[in-house]
């Protein structure tokens, strides 16, 4: 990936090419714009991956060109409001889990197509400025690409702690099955709506 430069500072968001298939591809399916009902299975997906991998917070979070939207939200408070990570709700339930693009490290691994693994954020001089950092608290970081079956990256399924941690090859390994599990149910949920 090319290190992008805007006026003498290194860009914390990547840029990223595929927003407009992405987007498209997200609307095609049904996700990423709103909540609804079936955005529960999304939380209890997010909460599975908190209590694999043993963290406060997780989210299924998928990305468009302009914002981020957390489908799925496992946070300690157990609201599953967005307003548990600091992102300001416009409301009550589900609303208020859209966050800008370069907040958080999603984005990074939508744009490589490829698992990050920051056992310690502030180890990394391109990631310890993201505002998560100092509005959230966030010190650690396990991500994997929700790659569909078209090959687009839709989104990313990510664990995050508010203390560093040695993830490891297994908390990768990890992170990585759960994404192809969530994939899977993306696909499936696919084939339901389109009855395929």
């Amino acid at each position: 990936m090319t290190t992008p430069r805007a006026l003498g500072r290194l860009l914390l968001t990547p840029v990223d090419s595929d927003t407009d298939v992405r987007t498209q591809r997200l609307r095609r399916l049904g996700l990423g714009e709103r909540p609804d009902a079936s955005f529960d299975n999304f939380d209890a997906f997010a909460d599975r991956v908190a209590e694999v991998t043993e963290v406060p917070y997780s989210m299924v979070n998928f990305i468009d060109g302009n914002r981020q939207f957390f489908a799925g939200l496992h946070t300690p408070a157990g609201t599953w409001k967005g307003s548990d990570l600091g992102v300001a709700a416009a409301g009550s339930g589900r609303r208020g889990r859209y966050v800008a693009l370069d907040h958080g490290f999603c984005p990074h691994v939508v744009v490589r197509r490829k698992a990050l693994v920051l056992e310690d954020v502030c180890d990394y001089p391109r990631f310890a400025g993201n505002p998560v950092v100092d509005d959230i608290g966030i010190r650690s970081y396990l991500g994997a690409p929700l790659i569909d079956r078209t090959g687009i990256a839709l989104g990313a399924v990510c664990a995050v702690d508010i203390v560093p941690r040695p993830w490891g090859r297994a908390g990768l390994d990890t992170i990585k099955s759960l994404a192809r599990e969530l994939v899977g149910h993306i696909h499936q949920r696919e084939e339901n709506i389109l009855g395929i």
